[in-house]
């Protein structure tokens, strides 16, 4: 499987080239184009249970997608549903935690599942949930504007909104905490951040969704108060 990025970092779009009878797991609707003679198969990945958990705890959908590739190989086109880049991380025998909704497409040998304690954690503020995705292989992610990647050292701590997490090492110690005047936004009150300690990976978004739509909804306009 080779993955190829085209039109970053504002509208990414995957390239995803498989050989032949090769598949790949891809996030619902996330397609875009495929070449001819690929077939899909959509199930619930991993069994119910499982799929109930990264449905309702991780912010990603019950169902995903397993495409496959004709005997000559095949080609599929995926892209996020907002604007900003992908990126493409080989994993190798490692585990990351990654923000609902940044899961693109990943190899059969890579699981995603509900990373239980995080996903309570990060819950009980913003309702930012993080998939837990382990094994080998290529993985696919998206953010909300480009990716910042920061590689911390042993001992060292950085501190972000949560609302700017793509992924981050599972070995990495972490901490949410309210950060409260510094913003008061619709959907995160006080605010929260998130100190992260190496060593470890840390990928950030240089845009926020909730930050985005605390600045659009206010300019809606709204219905009159005679309409029906």
């Amino acid at each position: 499987m080779q993955i190829e990025l085209l039109y970053r970092p504002a509208f990414s779009l995957g390239v995803i080239h498989l050989d032949g009878g090769e598949e790949v797991r891809v996030e619902a609707a996330s397609m875009v184009s495929m070449s001819q003679g690929m077939t899909l198969e959509t199930a619930a990945t991993g069994g119910f249970f499982k799929s109930l958990g990264r449905a309702v705890f991780g912010g990603e959908s019950f169902f995903q997608n397993t495409y496959q590739a004709p005997p000559d190989g095949g080609r599929l086109a995926v892209a996020p549903p907002l604007p900003g880049d992908l990126m493409v991380l080989e994993l190798r025998d490692e585990t990351l935690l990654v923000q609902s909704g940044s899961f693109v497409a990943a190899a059969m040998t890579i699981t995603t599942d509900t990373q239980w304690s995080g996903a309570k954690t990060f819950f009980a503020g913003e309702g930012l949930i993080m998939l837990r995705a382990q094994g080998s292989g290529p993985l696919l992610l998206s953010s909300y504007g480009a990716i910042h990647e920061m590689n911390l050292a042993a001992g060292e701590t950085v501190t972000i909104d949560t609302g700017h997490i793509v992924a981050f090492t599972a070995n990495l110690g972490f901490q949410v905490r309210k950060i409260g005047g510094i913003k008061s936004t619709l959907f995160s009150g006080e605010g929260l951040v998130v100190d992260l300690t190496g060593p470890g990976r840390v990928l950030a978004q240089t845009r926020s969704t909730d930050q985005f739509l605390s600045w659009l909804i206010p300019k809606l306009p709204r219905p009159s108060s005679g309409s029906n």
